[in-house]
């Protein structure tokens, strides 16, 4: 008779595994992201490639997570029709407690980001519960767990499509990769499903993300599937849109491609795409009844230890005399170094911003003049200033840019990727520039951060008005005054023709 397994041993497992995927990056991401470094031309994205890494490495022997979205939990369980679970609760309880318990974590608390009603009041819940959980019923005695955090740049990606059988997933999954922008913060993965049903073909691409990383060695030996060699194929053509590291241009946007299949309708072919950021982290561990999971770090020698980076370079800004005629100065592509007061503020906020605006209400705050900075940090601990902040995806804020910007005098947004056009026209109509940090690099961002306090909101928690005072905090510039975007121009020089 199988040995039971106690609810304490699969709460705590799941519970550290939260924690040790906060900090650790797979040992298979760490070494495929080193080699891109280190093949990538485009001196902009091996700048951003390097900022991840460094961070990767930071978080690491830091303790403290690798980006400041710590995502939200999914836990794949394969339970075998054998096993005994010591308990009461239903699964989704068990799991919701052992998140708790992560995200609580005194030493390394994580960001609370899921809000319980997704129609209406959208509440934060504190603690990140629930977990998404799915379940699987499988032959043995074992309960095994993968369990993965993915934050909302790459989930706000995904995308599903239902196919004649007779149409092109290569032709449909390149339209849609290219149209995706950089707001999934590449270099990362691609998942795919393809075929079961509407809902089979997303968890598929879901969980393909999660299967090891072997790009290196299957070109290196070549194909010995048509799966194998849509795969490769799919990997080169992506690559060759040029899109890059944060969309900045470049030679690698993905690191792998994964697919998954299911038997599938005569009349249909579903096909779901989930992005995984740079941010991957997944960790899997099986409970038998011996007590609960160990996870071993990656080694340290792991991480490039000196990577050349271009932000000593940058120009020196003062935020605290910004003007428009020094904004009008810079020139997209430029990188700067933000020192001075700093804003944030991300959609919770700008939505309230403009409804004050719109019932003649006094603002909280001044803008005018100022820097916003898209981001909502992770809690400070010890002596930290703040806890890892790195740039939330600016286009949220794209439809209160005109209210804001006409209104308050802003000068200067930060974030990452790309605005939309009508935002775009609208940053160079009011002389105003867009800057993006790199995203991925939260912990390493953090280390520019001097001070914090709460100005407004605070009810809004992480999305509430914070000032930062700054020390040479590197950006980039994204959008100029005249209304010039390296989203635009960095993609079109380094993309290439597609392989034959």
């Amino acid at each position: 008779m199988a040995r039971p397994i106690r609810e304490d041993d699969l709460i705590a497992s799941i519970s550290d595994a939260l924690q040790f995927i906060s900090y650790y990056h797979p040992a298979d991401f760490v070494t495929s992201l080193a080699a891109a470094y280190d093949r990538e031309e485009s001196p902009a994205a091996r700048d951003a490639i390097g900022q991840i890494l460094t961070n990767s490495r930071m978080a690491a022997i830091g303790h403290r997570p690798m980006c400041q979205d710590t995502g939200i939990a999914n836990l794949f369980f394969r339970i075998g029709i054998n096993a005994r679970i010591e308990s009461a609760r239903p699964l989704q309880e068990i799991a919701d407690e052992a998140v708790r318990r992560a995200w609580l974590t005194e030493s390394n608390p994580l960001r609370a980001t899921v809000v319980s009603d997704p129609l209406f009041s959208r509440k934060n819940t504190g603690d990140n519960t629930p977990a998404m959980v799915h379940v699987e019923i499988v032959s043995g005695d074992t309960v095994s767990v993968h369990v993965a955090a993915k934050g909302g740049g790459s989930e706000n990606k995904a995308r599903f499509t239902v196919l004649n059988p007779s149409d092109s997933v290569t032709d449909w999954v390149l339209r849609t990769v290219e149209g995706l922008g950089a707001g999934w913060c590449p270099p990362g993965l691609i998942g795919l499903g393809v075929g079961g049903s509407a809902d089979k073909a997303m968890a598929m691409a879901k969980e393909a993300l999660l299967d090891p990383i072997d790009m290196p060695a299957l070109r290196a030996r070549g194909p010995a599937s048509k799966l194998e060699e849509m795969r490769l194929d799919l990997f080169e053509r992506i690559n060759a849109l040029g899109i890059g590291a944060q969309g900045l241009g470049g030679l690698t946007t993905v690191l792998d491609v994964k697919i998954r299949t299911f038997p599938v309708h005569a009349a249909s072919q579903p096909v779901g795409l989930i992005p995984q950021c740079a941010a991957d982290r997944h960790v899997a561990f099986t409970l038998d009844g011996s007590g609960p999971a160990s996870f071993t770090p990656p080694d340290i020698s792991l991480w490039p230890r000196e990577l050349a980076t271009g932000a000593a370079q940058g120009r020196r800004v003062d935020l605290d005399t910004l003007s428009a005629q020094e904004v009008a100065s810079w020139k997209a592509g430029e990188t700067l170094l933000l020192t001075g007061r700093l804003l944030t503020g991300r959609d919770a906020a700008h939505l309230r911003l403009t409804t004050m605006l719109d019932a003649g209400e006094p603002l909280p705050v001044d803008l005018k003049d100022r820097a916003i900075y898209y981001v909502g940090p992770v809690d400070a601990v010890g002596d930290e200033a703040i806890g890892p902040a790195g740039p939330t995806t600016a286009n949220r804020m794209d439809k209160f840019l005109e209210p804001i910007l006409s209104r308050t005098g802003l000068r200067v947004m930060v974030g990452k990727a790309e605005r939309g056009p009508e935002a775009m026209e609208t940053i160079a109509r009011h002389g105003c520039a867009y800057l993006i940090a790199v995203g991925g690099a939260a912990y390493l961002v953090s280390k520019a951060i001097r001070s914090a306090r709460v100005l407004a909101f605070h009810d809004l928690g992480m999305e509430a008005i914070h000032e930062f005072t700054v020390e040479n905090m590197p950006v980039t510039v994204a959008v100029d005054a005249g209304g010039a975007s390296i989203h635009r121009t960095g993609p079109l020089r380094w993309r290439r023709p597609a392989p034959a």
